[in-house]
């Protein structure tokens, strides 16, 4: 049996924009960090309801590596930013 992919709604496909804007300013600024880290879990939530388990699951993968720490440069922040970009529909 093969899983259907479902699309990703468009609003949750434009929070995912922005969330790659954020990151890239996140990386130097706590802030944004935190708010990069709940706006993907929001994300997240959003993808299970929309029942966007592939595209979920990806999320859990980022969040896994996010964990915004005050005071403290982010020591994956070239590879969480890669995997943003690449949730992002081509």
């Amino acid at each position: 049996m093969t899983e259907e992919k479902k699309k990703v709604p468009e609003d949750i496909r434009r929070d995912l924009e922005r969330a790659v804007a954020l990151h890239d300013r996140a990386t130097s600024d706590h802030d944004k960090c935190l708010e990069f880290n709940r706006l993907m879990g929001d994300i997240l939530a959003r993808l299970e309801d929309a029942g966007c388990d592939r595209e979920a699951f990806r999320v859990m993968g980022i969040l896994v590596h996010c964990n915004p720490r005050e005071g403290a440069s982010c020591d994956k922040t070239s590879m969480v930013g890669e995997k943003v970009r690449k949730l992002l529909p081509r």
